[in-house]
């Protein structure tokens, strides 16, 4: 896990801003933790968010885009991805990556990203902003969406 180096996070005003954090329900413990940091965000951040839960991370792309077309400000996709024996892990990863990123710069929108590729089930929890957790990935995709949205606002005002 990296950490050393992390920017400073919150301290967002994202009043106005309408964001939604997309969700999948594979590996739902970790998963909410994920959930819940971005939500302590978004919270903190007094934005207007809402949740919508999907099958697993391959749906998430499709997803996200149907929010932003809809005219979310940002989305945070959350969702985990645990390697196993197969090269399932391999394309669900890769797929699901290169579709947010394509999301993002096919519609020049923040998409945060908080899908966790991992090795086993303890990183993820390590992860997922728990007590004991040494990383908050959820509060950090969250925290990453608003801030490029204020840079790309930045650029464009």
């Amino acid at each position: 896990m990296a950490g050393t180096g992390q920017p400073t996070q919150g301290g967002i005003d994202a009043t106005g801003k309408r964001v939604v954090v997309v969700a999948g329900t594979w590996h739902e413990e970790i998963v909410s933790g994920l959930v819940e940091g971005s939500e302590r965000l978004l919270e903190e951040a007094n934005a207007d968010y809402r949740v919508v839960r999907v099958a697993g991370a391959f749906e998430l792309p499709v997803v996200a885009k149907a929010a932003l077309d809809g005219g979310a400000d940002a989305v945070i996709a959350l969702g985990v991805i645990i390697r196993g024996g197969t090269p399932h892990f391999e394309y669900i990863a890769a797929s699901t990556t290169d579709g947010l990123t394509r999301l993002a710069l096919d519609t020049g929108k923040p998409v945060g990203f908080g899908v966790l590729t991992l090795d086993d089930e303890q990183q993820g929890i390590d992860r997922a902003g728990f007590p004991g957790s040494k990383e908050d990935k959820g509060y950090e995709a969250a925290d990453a969406a608003l801030r490029a949205l204020d840079a790309i606002r930045s650029l464009t005002a």
